[in-house]
């Protein structure tokens, strides 16, 4: 999953024979699960119909600030369209379009629309390469720096003259990087690992029946996927559930029982900045399986049992400078029970959430939760949708993690 996916974007296409390029960078956008719209300067169209782009973008294209349909004249609203925009994304930028953002004249709806907008614009220069050395063109290019646009740098190589060097519009691939890149680097979580336990584990009692609970991951996951969306980069150690990560940014490791988790936990956790353990982990195992799968020939069962790793202590013991945050499931004595695990699992933060809680626990999409700090200072949740918990979880870590 792209950090793109979800965003308003405008795609500003201008009459540059680069533009060929946009139907590229638009089928990128779209495949990231961009929300796109396109608008074109009048003179694009020349260069790229406006009918393949509106079919990839499934909009309409803008390239005037009125449309006749049906004999009525409509009007296409800059300010609204730029309002409704998350990131602006000028590419080709020509050295004309240049020329008009620094000095601000309005002459067509692709620079209205850039005044109105209040979001991050990101610029692509194309043009030839006497044209983009040229003194008039690289002032433009510092001045729309200054203004806090963002520069996608042009490219050496052949152009369209014949001639070889700077002025070559980035590739569709190297914007996209570009523009993610700058996002991440802006969020709070931006350069941090954290490893994230999700799911049940299964301990095998036969070759058909297993010791486990009704955990289903989906809490880890959407853990994961906001962490992402807050810039991390993530592993999930995941037991067996339908659910999975698609971020990217998202190492996902699959294990079946307790000791794999373990496993898979000691290897990642030297390397991470926050661990958070949502993973409802079997605390016993049988001594030995059974190779066979068990008869009923009695009306009861002895099983020899044994405790299994307990992953979050040997967390809590090795920890050094991670920030580690565990989960208590509760049915009784909630607070103190949740309080004595904290302390002595050594956690920085513990997620409490209760059975007698309606809606709270496994098996649902929401949860309420209660999030306790190690100073015993406890911030209560209203029953919300899993996804908005893991955002709780993820917001009290940035605010913990930096005081």
């Amino acid at each position: 999953m792209s950090i793109l996916r979800g965003k308003h974007i405008i795609l500003g296409i201008t009459a540059g024979i680069a533009a060929y390029k946009s139907v590229s960078l638009l089928r990128l956008l779209i495949k990231a699960g961009a929300d796109v719209r396109v608008i074109m300067t009048p003179a694009a169209k020349d260069f790229v119909t406006p009918l393949t782009l509106s079919t990839l973008s499934n909009s309409p294209v803008i390239s005037d600030f009125t449309n006749l349909e049906d004999d009525n004249e409509l009007w296409n609203n800059h300010v609204e369209l730029g309002l409704w925009s998350d990131l602006f994304i000028i590419a080709p930028a020509t050295a004309n379009t240049l020329s008009k953002m620094v000095s601000g004249n309005s002459d067509n709806f692709l620079i209205a629309t850039y005044l109105s907008a209040k979001c991050q614009v990101y610029f692509a220069p194309a043009m030839d390469l006497d044209m983009y050395k040229h003194p008039t063109t690289q002032s433009s290019i510092k001045k729309l720096q200054s203004f806090g646009n963002i520069l996608i740098p042009s490219a050496y190589g052949e152009l369209a003259s014949g001639l070889v060097g700077y002025g070559r519009m980035a590739e569709p691939e190297e914007i996209i990087r570009t523009v993610e890149n700058h996002i991440l680097g802006g969020l709070p979580l931006h350069s941090k690992k954290i490893l994230i336990t999700s799911g049940p584990t299964y301990e095998a009692i036969d070759p058909v029946r297993y010791i486990g609970n009704h955990s289903t991951g989906l809490m880890g996951v959407e853990l994961a996927n906001s962490a992402v969306r807050h810039g991390a980069e993530v592993i999930l150690i995941s037991g067996p559930s339908k659910y999975n990560c698609d971020a990217d940014n998202v190492n996902n490791i699959a294990v079946v029982n307790t000791k794999e988790m373990n496993e898979a936990v000691q290897k990642h956790y030297p390397s991470v900045d926050v661990a958070i353990m949502s993973a409802a982990v079997s605390d016993f195992r049988l001594k030995i399986p059974l190779k066979n799968k068990i008869k009923k020939k009695s009306n009861t069962l002895s099983l020899d049992l044994e405790k299994t790793e307990d992953i979050l202590a040997l967390m809590g013991a090795q920890k050094k400078d991670q920030f580690l945050i565990g989960f208590a499931l509760e049915t009784d004595n909630e607070i103190e029970n949740a309080i004595k695990k904290l302390k002595s699992k050594n956690l920085d933060l513990i997620v409490l959430n209760s059975l007698n809680d309606k809606g709270a626990g496994f098996g649902g999409s929401t949860n309420k939760i209660t999030i306790i700090d190690k100073d015993l200072n406890q911030k209560k949740f209203s029953l919300k949708s899993k996804a908005e918990v893991a955002d709780d979880i993820i917001n009290e870590l940035i605010k913990k993690s930096s005081e």
